[in-house]
């Protein structure tokens, strides 16, 4: 019998290691680059959002991305993300940004974010100004 409570008290621990904490409590998925160029090639109903400052913006950021500076969002509704069900693809420079701003978004009730890192890793096409 106590092989049996220790087996499973070892399932339970293992479980609980296997699962990440972005996924468990966050409210946003994070994937890799690669991962989020393959979702714009393949979807089409999504907003690219980049959450660096208008000024890095216009030095260059991903075609069709929209700036929502990161220190902007709070507890008010965003005019740029009227959809809290769309797909949103969120990026800054290196990560950090991206993902205080995913963890904000989906205390505000965007239910589709997912968070890719930052642009220092974009291996496509820029543009810069707006």
């Amino acid at each position: 019998m106590k092989k049996y409570i220790f087996l499973l008290l070892l399932v339970f621990m293992l479980a609980g290691c296997n699962a990440s904490p972005d996924s468990q409590n966050s409210g946003y998925r994070q994937i890799t680059m690669d991962e989020a160029v393959t979702l714009m090639e393949e979807e089409t109903d999504y907003i690219i959002l980049d959450v660096r400052t208008p000024e890095e913006f216009k030095e260059g950021h991903i075609p069709n991305a929209v700036n929502v500076p990161n220190e902007t969002i709070d507890k008010e509704e965003i005019s740029e993300l009227p959809d809290k069900e769309q797909m949103i693809l969120v990026y800054c420079r290196s990560g950090n940004r991206s993902k205080q701003a995913a963890e904000k978004l989906a205390a505000l009730g965007y239910t589709n974010i997912i968070e890719f890192g930052g642009i220092n890793d974009w291996t496509g096409e820029t543009e810069a100004g707006n």
